[in-house]
């Protein structure tokens, strides 16, 4: 049984910066690509960002580029997304997602799942 923990959520202000972690329980961890997606209230689950299993690749939603970085730590199973320059568009439920296999950016090739952390960006 995998599980996905995300932490670090909260509530922000416009400007300020957080980073989102995501320890999993899997073992051969860095046999999985890591996802970051995030929901807003209404809306579907979108791609914010992916990292390679060894991190050495990633890939970014436009509107987050130059202001999030993701990037992992296989000897602690865990993936961080850092955060900054905070918008209230970037308010959502942040999700972490694995996936064996061929590089996807697509929310239905995901494997594995955690159960979300709220951020809310205040203006």
């Amino acid at each position: 049984q995998v599980h996905l923990v995300e932490s670090g959520g909260g509530l922000m202000q416009a400007g300020d910066s957080v980073r989102l972690s995501c320890t999993a329980s899997m073992s051969a961890f860095g046999g999985y690509i890591m996802g970051w997606f995030r929901q807003a209230p209404g809306k579907e689950r979108q791609f914010v960002s992916a990292i390679s299993f060894s991190g050495s690749s990633a890939d970014y939603t436009d509107s987050v580029k130059g202001r999030f970085t993701i990037s992992r730590d296989n000897t602690k199973n865990t993936v961080y997304l850092q955060m900054n320059n905070l918008s209230p568009e970037d308010t959502a439920a942040y999700y972490c997602a694995a996936k064996r296999g061929a590089w996807s950016t697509r929310r239905g090739e995901y494997d594995y799942w955690g159960q979300g952390t709220q951020v809310t960006v205040s203006s």
